[in-house]
């Protein structure tokens, strides 16, 4: 279906290419060696917290795919990722410089050499405020999505700016680079399916230096030509010499011009050395897994020399001029340098006031959801509409037809949603009659279209909805939903949004067995970045899907198999209310204790508390992650009942209730009677066996146990009249 092919630079290339353009990539090579050298430099004088990893010797493979991108197009990189950066960078402020034997670098380059440096040392005026280091590089204005330090990780988001792109019709392609060990990688094969089988205008950019760390290409497969892999996808795949910047070009321009005639993906393999360990300054023939010779051999073609050879050989440019484009590049790089240090001696140290203030940590982990301001929010108890009794799981749909019909950003994507009346339980039902083009069904490839779909949140035209079938399945896509979708605001400087909601259902109690039966919360709560909401009663859902969906975070909203099916209130016609993300609800008011709780265990709380005639306090959290938990509703019930216990029905193990419980204990310890007693299932998964798996988890009998057990242990078992 697809064509292999090597790729060389011909004369013809070099006369397309012109004497202007071929020196302005010899002048970006310079530029990028600089820095990489100024890099090793700071690295060696202990001036860089963590990995540096050295990108010298393959950067003819960064400028020649990248010299000829327009500035609307992108790039996403791996852990070794500044030359890709910073070629990108460079050409966005082209203009600094027309003519690189004429003039010096200029104030812009010099800006984006000093921001991408302050990064790497983990300084304020870094990119990314210095959180992303060496590993973690974007400046999303030029074009540059970010580097990863994930092997892989980033490819599934790039293929997600590569969908925007394409569904916008700007004609703009993403390059996202690799290396040899990451074509490896599940999240790298399923997003060459997606990418191929929905013609995105992405070019799967594998640098191939041999080795994964030590570990030889010979060591890793048995088809040492990994561009090969495309065309087990009919993607049309290239190999090219990446020590020679001008092949690279002629390889490139050939995918572009595939790409961008809307005929999909490409893949370019560049054969290219990195000159250094994984990372650090030391050769890798010094820990003994590479040979000096072979060494001096790929030097011997070094990138810089083999563009220097090609222009003198048409007498565009000689020793002298090149030598000028090097100096004039390290003195860039010094100018650079110093304004982040000061010279003591031999030695540099970073000057005082550059460091992030600590005070800063947390900020950006999250929005601060001004995004919501001026919507109209409702509760049931005061919500002037007409209510009715609605199936939970048509709530679920019509909120998101509503949204959809209103908001053309809005898409679905997933598993088996378009057909069966709904997906497999009615969630979206109708809406592909409506929406075809919005509701994207999906091969099993969790951690792909996971990963797509925050790579187009992150992009800002679209606004995804994300299925998984089972909760369980996110620990298939985990690297996505909490490596990259979870930290990428955070991780690279705090102004990014994120506005993806993912659906995913609770599905305890229907015999699905141990590997899909969790409950998710416990899970997000801990890791950052992620907001969850959890509706216990169709007119909460409503409410809280409208906020998830406007909200600029990720939003995890969390379904119940066991109250799809269920009717309660809910609006008859209006569905354009919202619900607060971080507000409780009181379910029930009382003065004996205060029970926690939230998604089908409110109901289950509430059958404990009735059949034991307790005047319990009940409170529906709905929202659960840290920054979402309504503290000032759960500690003015505290104060009064001065008893707490937390429900949950899923296992001990990967608890919510855990987490809670702990959190509790720490901000209302003086307040407490007792310590908070917790509800929960057994350690194990739940089984099959409709016996065992009963055994497994908690309902009302099992609350209600505890409920009794707890005022028997405060001497108010005469308050118990069930």
């Amino acid at each position: 279906m697809a064509d292999w092919v090597e790729i060389t630079a011909t004369e013809a290339d070099w006369v397309r290419l012109g004497r202007d353009e071929a020196l302005r990539m010899h002048d970006h090579l310079h530029l990028v060696r600089a820095f990489e050298e100024m890099v090793l430099e700071m690295e060696r004088q202990g001036l860089i917290h963590g990995p540096a990893h050295s990108s010298i010797g393959q950067e003819g493979g960064a400028i020649g795919s990248i010299a000829p991108l327009r500035a609307t197009d992108q790039v996403a990189g791996s852990h070794r990722g500044h030359h890709q950066f910073l070629a990108k960078a460079l050409n966005f402020v082209a203009p600094d410089r027309t003519d690189p034997l004429t003039t010096v670098p200029g104030p812009a380059t010099i800006e984006v050499l000093q921001k991408a440096l302050a990064e790497i040392m983990g300084l304020a005026q870094g990119f990314c405020r210095g959180r992303g280091g060496s590993m973690h590089l974007r400046w999303d204005a030029a074009g540059a999505l970010g580097t990863n330090a994930i092997v892989a990780g980033g490819v599934p988001m790039a293929a997600g700016a590569a969908w925007s792109n394409r569904r916008a019709g700007t004609g703009d392609v993403v390059f996202s680079y690799i290396g040899e060990g990451g074509v490896h990688i599940g999240s790298f094969a399923e997003t060459m399916n997606l990418a191929a089988l929905w013609d995105l205008p992405i070019c799967f950019f594998i640098e191939n230096n041999g080795f994964a760390v030590a570990t030889t290409v010979e060591e890793q497969t048995r088809e040492t030509r990994v561009s090969a892999r495309g065309l087990g996808y009919g993607i049309p795949s290239f190999r090219v010499d990446g020590m020679d910047a001008v092949a690279v070009r002629a390889a490139t321009e050939l995918a572009v011009e595939i790409m961008r005639a809307g005929k999909g993906p490409t893949v370019i393999e560049a054969l290219l050395y990195r000159y250094y360990h994984h990372g650090g300054s030391v050769v890798g023939s010094a820990f003994g897994y590479r040979g000096k010779d072979d060494e001096a051999a790929w030097r011997a073609r070094d990138p810089l020399r083999v563009m220097f050879e090609g222009l003198r050989a048409r007498d565009w440019l000689d020793e002298e001029g090149d030598a000028r484009l090097a100096d004039r590049a390290r003195t860039a790089m010094q100018t650079a340098a110093n304004a982040l240090t000061r010279q003591e001696g031999n030695r540099r140290t970073i000057i005082d006031g550059l460091w992030p203030d600590p005070a800063m940590r947390d900020r950006g982990l999250r929005g601060d959801l001004s995004e919501l301001k001026g919507v109209r929010y409702e509760e049931q108890e005061t919500f002037r509409g007409e209510l009715a009794e609605v199936r939970f799981v048509d709530a679920v749909a019509e909120v998101m037809n509503r949204r959809m019909a209103e908001d053309e950003r809005i898409f679905c994507i997933g598993e088996d949603i378009h057909r069966l009346k709904g997906g497999t339980n009615g969630a979206t039902k109708g809406l592909w009659d409506r929406y075809p083009d919005r509701i994207v069904p999906t091969p099993i490839a969790e951690a792909g279209f996971s990963g797509l779909a925050g790579g187009v949140a992150m992009m800002g035209r679209y606004r995804p909805v994300v299925e998984l079938m089972y909760p369980d399945f996110a620990l298939v896509a985990a690297d996505q939903l909490f490596n990259q979708i979870g930290k990428a605001r955070h991780m690279f400087g705090g102004d990014n949004a994120m506005p993806l909601v993912l659906r995913t259902k609770i599905a305890i109690g229907s015999g699905y067995g141990s590997q899909h039966s969790m409950d998710p919360a416990g899970l997000f709560a801990q890791w950052p970045g992620w907001r969850i909401v959890a509706p216990a009663t169709p007119f909460d859902y409503v409410g809280l899907m409208n906020s998830a969906l406007r909200c600029e975070d990720p939003v995890l909203v969390i379904e119940h198999v066991g109250l799809y099916n269920t009717k309660a209130l809910g609006p008859a016609e209006d569905w354009d209310y919202f619900i607060p993300l971080g507000k409780a609800r009181v379910v029930r008011p009382g003065r004996d204790l205060t029970i926690l709780t939230y998604s089908a265990m409110v109901a289950e709380a509430q059958k404990a508390v009735a059949a034991l005639g307790l005047d319990a306090e009940i409170i529906d959290l709905r929202s659960l992650d840290r920054a979402g938990i309504d503290w000032e509703t759960v500690g003015a019930s505290i104060a009064r009942t001065n008893n707490v216990v937390v429900v949950e029905q899923g296992p001990l193990t990967v608890s919510y209730g855990a987490m809670l419980a702990d959190e509790v204990h720490r901000r209302f310890f003086d307040h407490l009677d007792q310590p908070v007693k917790r509800v929960h299932g057994g350690e194990s998964s739940p089984s099959v066996s409709k016996i065992l798996e009963r055994a497994a988890f908690a309902m009302s009998p099992e609350i209600e146990a505890e409920l009794r057990r707890m005022m028997i242990d405060t001497g108010r078992g005469d308050r118990i009249h069930g």
